[in-house]
């Protein structure tokens, strides 16, 4: 296998560390085996979002936050009013962790969610990350989407070369890296994936199973048999198919169990499901007056163990926004095992990412999908991609010298922003489209209007490119478009 390790910025030995501590190989086993998982992931960006709001209201953070009369999709309530003062814009995050991406409050949002792996906390190591999922919302078309990585898919690291994923906090924290854990977490996720991230978010353990208690057990749909370990001694129970009422323990026991039939896919899926749970329940009628009544406790026992780039105004937004959100609009994925090629690299398992699959699946939730060519495209999707204003490069890659020009023209009649008319390096048989920084819906308008296929599609993230997306003509689109 061609691939190589994780290269080391400096000795780890200046940091009291060896290379056990992330490389996979064995370690004591503790009783407290995988204790986290999910974080957000299975706290639920609704539940987090809605405790948050909660804790604060009662304990008047910000002297001017009100609430009209609840919150959206609980009783008659359109809006939250935003708070203001000191507290609403500061980030609830350590000095030194990540600085987020702006966000306008009407474009997408995607926020990076992970779980640490608290094994490596007992034994005093700095922790990897044991679960990662994106979860993404868009107000423009009023959709959601959660994205599971598993952590063994072995990526570049920027700065460290190939390792597995879980990897990227533990260096970011050990190394001292710009962001720490959290913010070296982010740039792998978006090289891998390409998908600007604008925040992240942690809930460590303790403070999912207390919240899951305090709002009285989670109801949960048991689709099969499954035997889980909740923390403590002789503890363990079998969950039986059907929806039952478990404590926080026994619902972090449920994420977190890997020894099924798909392993870690398995397990990424429960954890969508305990999102989808968590928000079913905190939408009730009845939750909002228990979040309220409980929130003093509440804040007192779980705010330590929450750590975002998200300050208090942005959750109030986020809140506003995802609870209108229809279940129905919410999409899940988990890049599984179709989507990596397994192998061995010094002893230990890694998944070398199938890329097109990847990109499939990542389109699966950042995407409209459907046919291709002019004639099926949506009027949702051309408004959608114009709303995005993407910075658009047509490069030309055939025999007619004029095709990028009236190619440009075309697209701006269409309200597509276009920043570069010019020659491509070569001609080109098929047209291709480089995504060089987001905008998921033009590249998949562009891709329908030029009859793109997957395998032309590459995925090369450049935040600092001057433009977002380039696309190169082919000979296909030279003898079969729509322009007039």
């Amino acid at each position: 296998m061609d691939r190589k390790p994780v290269q080391m910025a400096q000795n780890p030995k200046q940091n009291g560390m060896t290379r056990s501590a992330h490389n996979g190989s064995p370690r004591r086993k503790f009783q407290f085996d995988r204790l986290t998982i999910g974080l957000l992931a299975a706290f639920g960006v609704v539940g987090i979002i809605t405790a948050v709001v909660a804790f604060n209201i009662v304990r008047n953070l910000v002297g001017s936050w009100t609430i009209t009369s609840g919150l959206p999709g609980i009783g008659s309530s359109e809006n939250i009013a935003t708070p203001s003062g000191t507290e609403a814009v500061v980030a609830l995050q350590p000095v030194g962790a990540p600085t987020p991406k702006p966000w306008d409050g009407k474009s997408r949002v995607t926020i990076l969610v992970m779980g640490l792996d608290y094994e490596d906390t007992e034994e005093r190591r700095v922790p990897r990350t044991d679960s990662m999922m994106l979860v993404t919302l868009d107000p423009i078309s009023n959709t959601a989407g959660m994205l599971s990585i598993p952590r063994d898919a072995w990526v570049n690291i920027p700065g460290f070369d190939y390792g597995k994923i879980n990897t990227a906090y533990f260096l970011g924290e050990s190394y001292q890296m710009p962001g720490g854990g959290a913010g070296l977490a982010v740039q792998t996720v978006e090289a891998f994936l390409g998908v600007p991230i604008n925040f992240y978010a942690q809930i460590d353990f303790e403070a999912f199973t207390r919240f899951i208690d305090l709002i009285g057990g989670l109801d949960i749909y048991i689709r099969e048999e499954i035997t889980v370990d909740p923390i403590g001694p002789a503890n363990t129970v079998t969950l039986y198919p059907g929806v039952q009422n478990l404590n926080g323990a026994t619902i972090l026991a449920f994420a977190r169990a890997r020894y099924t039939g798909m392993g870690d896919y398995d397990r990424a899926a429960r954890q969508q499901q305990v999102v989808m749970a968590v928000r079913d329940q905190i939408l009730t009628f009845d939750m909002l007056p228990t979040l309220i009544s409980k929130s003093p406790q509440m804040y007192s026992e779980l705010s330590a163990g929450v750590h975002t780039n998200l300050n208090l105004q942005q959750i109030v937004e986020l809140a506003t926004l995802a609870l209108k959100v229809p279940e129905s609009s919410i999409k899940k994925a988990v890049l599984d095992q179709n989507c990596f090629t397994s192998s061995m690299w010094e002893g230990q398992s890694i998944e070398i990412p199938i890329q097109d699959q990847i990109r499939l699946k990542r389109d699966e939730i950042f995407t409209t999908g459907g046919a291709v060519g002019p004639a099926s495209i949506s009027t949702d999707l051309v408004q959608l991609a114009t709303a995005e204003s993407a910075r658009i490069s047509i490069q030309n890659g055939t025999s007619d010298p004029a095709l990028a020009q009236r190619t440009a023209e075309y697209l701006r009649g269409q309200g597509m922003n276009i920043v570069e008319e010019t020659n491509a390096d070569q001609v080109y048989y098929n047209s291709s489209i480089l995504i060089l920084n987001g905008k998921p819906y033009t590249a998949s308008y562009m891709a329908q209007l030029m009859s793109v296929q997957s395998s032309n599609i590459y995925n090369q993230y450049q935040p600092d490119s001057y433009a977002d997306i380039v696309v190169i003509l082919g000979q296909d689109w030279a003898g079969n478009n729509p322009l007039p």
